[in-house]
């Protein structure tokens, strides 16, 4: 297949998997950013293309914006030449999507994290106590509000953009609940302003997210005290206080952590065997999959035998990295325990959750039925 063809459908498939719900998380690629375009400036095109590359390197490496323009001149003395396509979509405004693999291959040159595009999607869960008894939950719209009651859809739109705003900078997939009849019929403001955690992952199923993000503030307080936050990733849990915004870097800065792959990792090969190959469409389905995964350097068939497939894998990261993207694939189950995690924990104050370690000469096979997607 042509490189500039598997470049294409790559950028498709991260798109698509920004996708676990039509109706719940924007379209965008990780490597596609909107930047500001100072048209009456010198320079302004190469200015945007600066801008666009660092807003890309803050959502696939672990650092900020300001680390990631101290590094930049020496990693990337040419933005331009990692731009593949950008268009004008509003005066002031550029669209600009940057290669995404030329730009991975340079950061692992230079030894740096590489943050892939296998990200969970959060379900978060906000209860507001505005003041005066006025209570609620914020959801994904607010279909049943009129405008002008007392600024209630502002206040609510406001607040879940700011949210929106930093996730999408930070290339975090969120949603926030429906808040339909099922969703109500399940969950009530004191369900989430009490804690009960429990019915609200219960509640989370059906949007198919393993990271739940649980809120309980009230906004114009001076005191962060009175802003409460709970992250459920996975079986395990942590709690902390603080703004919404410092709630969505504290979750990129531990998922960067966690799933990221060090560009002087020494790669590690493993066995993956797909059962439940029963078709040409299924083989292409899992083909396709798998060859898009970040987390996989190189991928070659070794067996085929009935509706089994048994390749050799080169990681990028550790097979922990691609037991998670597999797992939370929606596509693929587990039906062979691999050696247990050392539950040490992984050094780092960034990553609340930690991490287990796999002893490199343990755990060198994977095996997973694939179960096709019929929810389309």
């Amino acid at each position: 297949m042509p490189t500039s063809t598997r470049r294409c459908l790559a950028m498709l498939v991260a798109t698509m998997m920004w996708l676990p719900l039509a109706h719940a998380v924007e379209l965008t690629s990780l490597y596609t950013v909107e930047v500001p375009l100072k048209e009456g400036e010198a320079n302004a095109r190469s200015n945007a293309f600066k801008s666009a590359l660092t807003a890309v390197l803050v959502r696939v490496t672990e650092s900020t914006s300001e680390a990631v323009s101290e590094e930049m001149a020496i990693m990337f003395p040419n933005p331009g030449q990692f731009v593949m396509q950008f268009e004008t979509v509003q005066a002031g405004t550029l669209t600009v999507t940057m290669d995404g693999d030329a730009i991975e291959r340079v950061l692992r040159q230079y030894g740096k994290t590489v943050w892939g595009t296998e990200r969970p999607l959060t379900v978060v869960w906000l209860a507001v106590d505005w003041g005066r008894g006025d209570r609620e939950i914020v959801g994904a719209e607010d279909p049943d509000r009129r405008p002008g009651m007392a600024g209630d859809v502002d206040r609510n739109k406001v607040l879940r953009d700011s949210i929106q705003k930093v996730a999408r900078t930070r290339g975090i997939p969120i949603v926030f609940p429906l808040l339909d009849t099922e969703d109500l019929q399940k969950i009530s403001f004191s369900d989430v302003w009490g804690g009960f955690d429990n019915q609200l992952l219960q509640a989370s199923v059906r949007y198919g997210a393993t990271s739940i993000l649980i809120g309980r503030i009230r906004p114009g307080t001076t005191s962060l005290q009175s802003h409460q936050w709970a992250w459920h990733l996975d079986d395990q849990q942590m709690s902390w206080r603080g703004e919404a915004t410092d709630a969505i870097n504290l979750m990129a800065d531990s998922l960067a952590v966690r799933d990221g792959v060090a560009g002087n990792l020494r790669a590690e090969s493993i066995r993956l065997t797909i059962s439940g190959i029963n078709s040409v469409n299924a083989y292409g389905q899992v083909q396709f999959y798998l060859e898009q995964l970040r987390s996989i350097d190189q991928l070659k068939i070794k067996t085929v035998a009935a509706d089994r497939i048994i390749y050799e894998v080169d990681l990028r990261g550790d097979v922990d990295r691609l037991q998670r993207a597999l797992l939370s694939s929606g596509i693929f189950i587990q039906v062979e325990s691999i050696v247990p995690l050392d539950t040490s924990p992984f050094g780092s104050d960034r990553n609340p959750f930690g991490r287990g370690l796999r002893s490199r000469d343990a755990a060198r096979s994977l095996e997973f039925f694939y179960r096709p997607d019929t929810s389309n």
